[in-house]
């Protein structure tokens, strides 16, 4: 159970000596404010009395913090159960709040986990957000492609499945990945559950950093192989020894045990800190990630604060390994149960140096990067007549086919960078297929609304894509909900649709605009609209495949997936099953005379 309380808040110079001898010596979460009641800072304690005097008693404070402390004008305090707890409230309290002077990274994406799912022939799968209790799960590793390289290395390697359940399941032949030795085609009976199970097992232990135990293991069944003349199966054996083999030589930085650890390099340059988290899993190097806090700094931050302010934040929504190395001394407790060091030999000082300087690479970047996407939008502000720099735009775009599966989608870009986090889809219902413009009006509505309620930030610029008709459909909308103010353009396609021959219709401008092929702020345009273009294409074919790749077998009661591979193996297919009579029903292997009655009226009952 928490409890609050607060220093007396007045107009008066804030009394840090009448407050500190009122507090517990509990943990807890202190927050500072300002004469306006503004959060400035929020912290986390072990005991709260210590922390909280230690601000207003330490000499050689830092002059981020003596700038903070002369804004204080009161202290809240909530007690906790445990440390622990604490720390929980204190990240809950930074991310909704931002203090001004909180050093908050704001990593909201997920990182990738390669999933073994829990079906009778598990699945090798790429894998983001929330676990299922039944699967197994090996990461996380720092991006998209460390996880796709690893399962192209184990599907080549053990031959494990791929493809999606609805596929799997429906299958009455072996597809390409079989015929390209990539799947022993456990969807056609092709292998035994025995053998997937034992080929399965290798893989886990390979991704829990076991390798060589994977690789004695087969080089034992390949040399058995061999002395039993059964050549084929050995040179198989040999094959999965030399890829295995081939991924261990081709890390750039590995280690001779199978440990598990993270790297943390720490780089402040100008007042910015960049905190680059390297990843070492089972004595391999996968690759590593540069994060930034999520506001500017309002003074020089200490390398050492930084680093705690994000392992605090990072290592409470991710795992952390058995050891963390840093390269600078932490000025507070993390509160992360792992073993943190700087390095202890050759191979750490490799690995942190190879951090650091990817660190200096990812400033460099971001300072470059910055600089474009500023000349971008000063080059558009000033050609479309805007009255500021337009720092988030939002472009929205609709997908379908001949009306089905309508899309709607919505892409933001802030300071000339796409920020994927904030993106958003709509699936568009109760309107007469193919009503491009009804779609539109929909989408805009539903975003909008929220908006025009204070729920959400409003954009300084709205692109839509599409022309005349489909900015009109805007406008009306906008004006509807009130937000009428807010600056528009339609992209119309050029003549034959080709890139650069775009025509702008500009809210408030009479005429049609059209901005020269190599305008900066024309090319900004190009991009956030593919961007859009590209995002409701990808929801659009997901809504369709997902709608179009229902087995109508799936809804039938009594028919699980054996059943169901069964007929389609003996028709042939959904439309053998479809043509098929109840006689011919009952054919098939374990179908009785009343369930192929069943099935039959199911598939032609709609």
């Amino acid at each position: 159970m928490c409890s609050g309380i607060s220093a007396p808040n007045s107009a008066e110079a804030f009394d840090a000596k009448e407050f500190l001898a009122t507090l517990t010596e509990s943990p807890g979460v202190y927050r500072m404010l300002d004469a306006a009641d503004r959060v400035l800072y929020v912290g986390k304690a072990k005991n709260l009395k210590k922390r909280v005097s230690s601000y207003f008693q330490k000499t050689g404070q830092s002059p981020r913090i003596i700038l903070m402390l002369q804004q204080v004008a009161n202290v809240e305090t909530t007690a906790t159960r445990s440390e622990a707890e604490a720390l929980i409230l204190e990240n809950t309290l930074i991310k909704k709040l931002a203090p001004k002077y909180n050093i908050l990274f704001r990593d909201d994406k997920s990182y990738p986990y390669i999933c073994l799912s829990g079906h009778e022939f598990p699945r090798l799968a790429f894998h983001r957000g929330t676990f299922d209790r039944k699967s197994l799960y090996f990461g996380p590793f720092p991006s998209g492609l460390a996880v796709r390289e690893s399962i192209h290395l184990l599907q080549k390697t053990f031959l494990l499945r791929t493809c999606e359940d609805a596929v799997f399941a429906h299958r009455s032949r072996p597809c390409l990945m079989h015929q390209i030795k990539r799947c022993k085609a456990p969807c056609v009976g092709l292998v035994s559950q025995e053998e997937y199970a034992h080929d399965l097992r290798l893989a886990a232990l390979f991704l829990r950093g076991r390798q060589s135990e994977v690789i004695d293991g087969l080089t034992e069944r390949m040399q058995a192989a061999a002395e039993g003349l059964r050549f084929e199966e050995a040179a198989a054996l040999r094959d999965q020894i030399r890829s295995l083999q081939a991924v261990l030589h081709r890390q750039y930085v590995s280690s001779t045990g199978e440990e598990n650890a993270d790297i943390l390099a720490i780089v402040v340059a100008r007042g910015e800190p960049c905190v680059n988290l390297a990843m070492v899993r089972g004595g391999l190097h996968l690759g590593d990630r540069a994060c930034f806090p999520a506001q500017s700094a309002e003074a020089d931050i200490e390398p050492g604060e930084a680093l705690v302010a994000f392992m605090s934040q990072h290592y409470l929504d991710h795992p952390p390994p058995k050891r963390i190395i840093v390269g600078v001394a932490l000025t507070d407790d993390p509160g992360v149960k792992s073993v943190i060091a700087t390095p202890k030999n050759e191979m750490e000082r490799a690995w942190l140096t190879m951090a650091e300087k990817n660190a200096w690479l990812a400033i460099e970047s971001r300072r470059q990067s910055r600089l474009r996407a500023g000349g971008r939008l000063v080059a558009l502000q000033e050609a479309l007549g805007l009255p500021e720099s337009p720092r988030r735009i939002e472009c929205f775009d609709i997908s379908h086919t001949m009306g089905e599966g309508t899309v709607a989608s919505c892409v933001v870009c802030v300071d000339g960078a796409m920020k994927k986090s904030e993106y958003r889809r709509f699936n568009i219902a109760g309107i007469a297929p193919g009503d491009d413009y009804a779609a539109m009006r929909q989408a805009l509505t539903r975003r909008y609304e929220k908006v025009a309620t204070g729920e959400s930030a409003a954009p300084d610029l709205i692109l839509i894509d599409g022309g005349k008709g489909q900015h009109r459909v805007a406008r009306e909308v906008l004006a509807e909900i009130g937000l009428d103010h807010l600056a528009s353009v339609g992209v119309a396609k050029g003549e034959e649709r080709k890139a650069g021959l775009e025509t702008l219709f500009v809210h408030g401008r009479a005429e049609p605009l059209q901005l020269a092929p190599d305008q900066t702020g024309f090319h900004l345009i190009q991009e956030i609209r593919d961007e859009a273009h590209r995002f409701a294409i990808a929801g659009h074919r997901a809504r369709r495949a997902k709608a179009r790749g229902r087995s109508k077998l799936e809804d039938v009661s009594g028919i699980g997936p054996a059943k169901r591979r069964s007929l389609l193996a003996h028709f042939g297919g959904l439309d053998g099953v479809m043509a098929a009579t109840v006689e011919d029903l009952r054919r098939a292997d374990g179908i009785s005379r009343k369930m192929a009655q069943t099935i039959y009226d199911h598939l032609h009952s709609r």
